[in-house]
């Protein structure tokens, strides 16, 4: 059983790094209480908190994962509210230029496909069964409160739903209020430097549809993966299965090349993808709702682990320390990720007399590790379009070359198949490829 490290945690934030990071905590604190600005829907609703909330989501197997990890039966629950299980490497038609489709091969587990609504709720019902956490609707947190010396958080001024104000103390508090600007106010009152940050300009935009399956759909796949042509083609789209026998679909596409909101427009963007798969599926199924449209400028890496100093009793987490392009499907995963290796961290440091105070920088250590292998897979990517802004990594061309190579060995070889899928769904880090004998079968097809 671990020993208690304080009294009372906070945790501002009720979205996913909000709740997977009070379950790591619950072991450790008598009580762990999570403020959530949001009244929260009692069926799994779309919310206010979450505007991307109605476009598709992807839960990563690492993710799922770690969600198991944390809240074991989570699997089971989600597929008792309706999960779609999905079969990697076999029920998604991954549509790549020169791959139309990618092999479809049966890779070895599934994943599930759902709203991200369906995600969430599955997850607070798994976080309200736990008797040591509290969750508070309708409460805002305006600022974080500092000790006199200023080294150290101590606690959260919030608000309640009749505005009536209050400051609740912590001996730890964990913002995971998505863009961490708690955090950031928090350092500069103080006087402290904030963390140097990577950014990539992506100028993301994109719409999606809900359509019931209609009775004809094809049956050799779940859901299609079209990805966008080579050079300043950027025009994609995500296609799953949701509960409740609908399928949604994203197309979205970059630097003004932007779908429309209005029923003939979604279509005849759809139409316009690089192969016809989705539209063909879509153009005589029934649209149910309303279509949803999003933006995402830039993906923004906040680089902790590079600060020497940083005040104790706080922590950001999830999107507050990195926010991926939401294309790839990453950041609830990695933020099931970092609060399962959170609870790690605490169990590790059980000799130490002050857990807390070591914890942050080993924290921040522990979440780039994690980082490294989506960030990687995303801006490798993101950079072959040429309107992409950031700094391009000097090595980017050759990367790009032994990355079409390694998908035409995966195509060739289930083996590789797999291993590059564990990559991508963050089962295994990005650094499994310098395998020297990996290697050198990729500088072979490069050399072809």
């Amino acid at each position: 059983m671990p020993t208690l490290i304080g009294r009372q945690a906070i945790v501002v934030g009720a979205g996913m790094g909000g709740l997977t990071a009070a379950r790591a905590l619950a072991h450790y604190f008598e009580r762990v209480v999570i403020l959530e600005s949001d009244r929260l829907p009692v069926d799994p609703l779309d919310r206010a908190g979450t505007p991307q909330g109605r476009h598709v989501h992807a839960l990563l197997a690492g993710g799922q994962r770690a969600l198991e990890d944390l809240f074991p039966g989570f699997e089971r629950a989600l597929a008792a509210a309706g999960a779609v299980p999905i079969r990697t490497g076999l029920d998604l038609r991954a549509e790549r230029p020169g791959f139309d489709p990618f092999p479809q091969r049966d890779l070895g587990w599934d994943n599930y496909a759902m709203s991200r609504a369906l995600v969430e709720h599955t997850v607070r019902r798994q976080v309200e069964n736990c008797s040591s956490i509290e969750l508070r609707q309708e409460c805002r947190v305006e600022a974080l409160v500092t000790g006199a010396d200023g080294d150290r958080v101590t606690g959260v001024r919030c608000a309640n739903a009749a505005k009536k104000a209050e400051v609740l103390s912590a001996d730890l508090v964990i913002d995971a209020s998505g863009r961490g600007v708690l955090t950031l106010d928090t350092l500069r009152a103080l006087g402290r430097p904030v963390p140097e940050q990577t950014t990539i300009g992506v100028d993301l935009m994109y719409a999606s549809a809900i359509f019931a399956i209609p009775d004809d759909a094809p049956t050799d796949w779940k859901g299609v993966f079209t990805f966008p042509g080579f050079g300043r083609a950027s025009r994609g789209s995500l296609m799953l299965p949701l509960e409740g026998h609908r399928w949604i679909c994203t197309v979205g596409g970059r630097h003004g090349d932007n779908p429309p909101g209005d029923e003939a427009g979604f279509m005849a963007y759809a139409k316009g993808l690089r192969t016809p798969n989705v539209y063909n599926a879509i153009r005589q199924a029934k649209r149910l709702g309303d279509i949803a449209r999003f933006g995402f400028p830039e993906s923004v890496y906040r680089h902790y682990e590079r600060l020497s100093e940083f005040p104790g009793g706080l922590l950001p987490i999830g999107d507050a320390i990195c926010r991926f392009n939401p294309v790839y499907g990453q950041g609830m995963s990695v933020a099931a990720q970092e609060a399962r290796e959170l609870g790690r961290l605490l169990d590790r440091l059980g000799a130490d007399p002050d857990r807390l105070a070591g914890l942050a920088p080993a924290f921040f250590q522990a979440a780039a590790a994690l980082i490294q292998t989506p960030w990687a897979g995303a801006a490798v990517p993101d950079f072959t379009h040429p309107d992409t802004r950031g700094e391009r990594p000097a090595d980017l061309e050759q990367t790009l070359k032994f990355g079409m190579a390694l998908s035409k060995l995966a195509a060739r070889d289930p083996a590789v198949h797999k291993l590059t899928a564990e990559v991508q769904n963050l089962l295994k880090p990005r650094s499994v490829y310098q395998d020297p004998a990996l290697v050198l079968r990729v500088m072979a097809v490069m050399a072809e």
